[in-house]
């Protein structure tokens, strides 16, 4: 997909100490997850992949999207602070989106930390609506 000068398609194994980069510019890593495994997790499987955004180059967005059989799902959106504003972080969703109804997923959903309010203002703004959840998570390895 290409919109202007900016390219999207997968990310390549050499670009991913480019996208934790762009992931920890961005604030989206946490130190109980390792972001270089969870690359490594997402280009291991069938079910999930990293797509990238590129401008001259510069790798300049990330998402991560997988589908568990029911469900798409969204992980690792990242924009470069300065590339923001103008509908990159959008066509990176829809790309996600693109992947996921490619593999057959009715639905796309996505975590948003609750401290968050830019990230679900940006997510409402693109048509996502907050659902009632409690999430419940177990570690079943340290990253």
């Amino acid at each position: 997909m290409t919109i202007g000068q900016t390219t999207i398609d997968e990310l390549r194994p050499d670009e991913i100490e480019a996208a934790v980069a762009l992931w920890e510019a961005c604030d989206l890593t946490r130190p109980w997850n390792d972001p270089r495994a969870d690359a490594g997790r997402a280009f291991a499987g069938e079910t999930s992949t990293l797509l990238a955004a590129r401008e001259q180059g510069r790798l300049v967005a990330t998402v991560m999207v997988g589908a568990d059989g029911h469900r798409g799902w969204v992980y690792y959106l990242a924009v470069a602070p300065d590339m923001r504003k103008r509908g990159l972080g959008e066509a990176m969703m829809r790309a996600a989106e693109a992947w996921a109804a490619d593999r057959g997923m009715p639905k796309m959903q996505l975590m948003v930390r609750m401290e968050n309010a830019g990230a679900v203002g940006f997510y409402h703004a693109i048509g996502y609506q907050t659902e009632e959840r409690l999430l419940l998570a177990r570690r079943l390895a340290d990253d």
